[in-house]
């Protein structure tokens, strides 16, 4: 019989578990609590449960689902790169990152992607699964043990496309903002996709309190559908207005992810094509110069083209930032490491 992993269950469904082995249902609220706040690596350091309790765990549980493969720390030590080996012996990845206003940690959500965006490092692995609630809860955590404070802000950006793993993304918020869990706002999460447009709408009816990220990269179809392969089943048409319909659901401004490629899509009248299509409602544009990384040969934006494209668009009204460069020098970027560590 496989081992159940135990933080793929809510507490309704663990308390389900006790209850039928004869133990009173607040023992499973003190195992929850260990395994989700005080955060530990075994059954045994759950020191308040009885041993006839813990033996039943040991025996039809297991608590521990990655293995760090790989730490890399950038020089500035703002920035930790994890490489994690699976179950199965696959990879994948997770960033933390030092903010002013403190720890945002990045996840990864399938192995591989479906997505085959052309500029993005984990979109050119096959795609093998998707992950397990539990298996990217177990990023977030093994992040906070590290750096020993609380993760408060928490981004689905890594490997794969986190609403074509809907369901088990979906239980994984739940899991994380739960108050006797990691207790992480809503808010304080946002979900990357890159259009996925009828997931959108389900994401919307449910209100989860997250910002969607939206990777936009292209202010039109064409360009759009050479990039993202996506964009020819849903145009950017049907997104934007997905977009309108999550944002008058749940009132939380849509942030576009805009990739900044020389003489590609960083011209001025890119940039007025880009305005003209988000105008209408509350968004944020981020600027991000693309990693030099990249599975093509795409370079970077220069930063006068950047600082220009940015100055229109806040001309035209759109609330713009650049995002800050983190941890190039320890591969950063969703899919390198991986890449890297299977060519090794």
């Amino acid at each position: 019989m496989d081992l159940v992993k135990i933080r793929n269950l809510n507490l309704k469904e663990l308390s389900e578990h006790i209850l039928a082995v004869g133990y009173p249902k607040f023992r499973a609220k003190q195992i929850f609590a260990w395994q989700n706040q005080k955060l530990v690596q075994s059954f045994n350091e759950m020191t308040n449960l009885p041993k006839s309790l813990i033996e039943y765990l040991n025996k039809n549980f297991i608590l521990q689902t990655l293995t760090v493969q790989k730490k890399l720390t950038s020089k500035d030590g703002n920035t930790i790169k994890f490489l994690y080996k699976l179950s199965d012996d696959n990879l994948i990845e997770s960033v933390i990152m030092k903010y002013n206003y403190g720890y945002s940690v990045c996840v990864s959500t399938q192995v591989g992607c479906k997505m085959g965006c052309k500029f993005c490092s984990s979109g050119a692995d096959r795609f093998v699964r998707n992950l397990e609630p539990a298996e990217i809860l177990e990023q977030v955590i093994i992040a906070q043990k590290l750096v020993q404070q609380r993760v408060g802000h928490m981004v689905l950006m890594g490997i794969g496309e986190p609403l074509d793993n809907f369901d088990n993304v979906v239980k994984f918020i739940s899991l994380i903002t739960n108050e006797d869990g990691l207790n992480i706002s809503g808010r304080n999460i946002s979900i990357s996709t890159s259009g996925l447009v009828d997931k959108i709408y389900k994401l919307a009816e449910l209100d989860l309190n997250c910002t969607l990220s939206v990777s936009l990269h292209a202010p039109n179809n064409e360009l759009r559908s050479k990039l993202m392969p996506v964009n020819n089943r849903w145009n950017l048409e049907k997104l934007m207005q997905a977009c309108r319909f999550y944002f008058r659901k749940t009132g939380r401004r849509i942030s576009f992810e805009y990739i900044m490629i020389n003489n590609l899509n960083d011209t001025t009248k890119q940039s007025n094509e880009l305005a003209k299509l988000i105008k209408g409602y509350p968004t944020h544009v981020n600027l991000i110069p693309i990693n030099s990384g990249s599975p093509t040969d795409f370079k970077p934006s220069t930063a006068k083209d950047i600082k220009t494209f940015k100055q229109n668009l806040e001309e035209l009204g759109v609330n713009v930032t650049v995002r800050r460069t983190l941890g190039a020098d320890i591969n950063a970027a969703c899919g390198q490491l991986k890449k890297k560590e299977v060519r090794r």
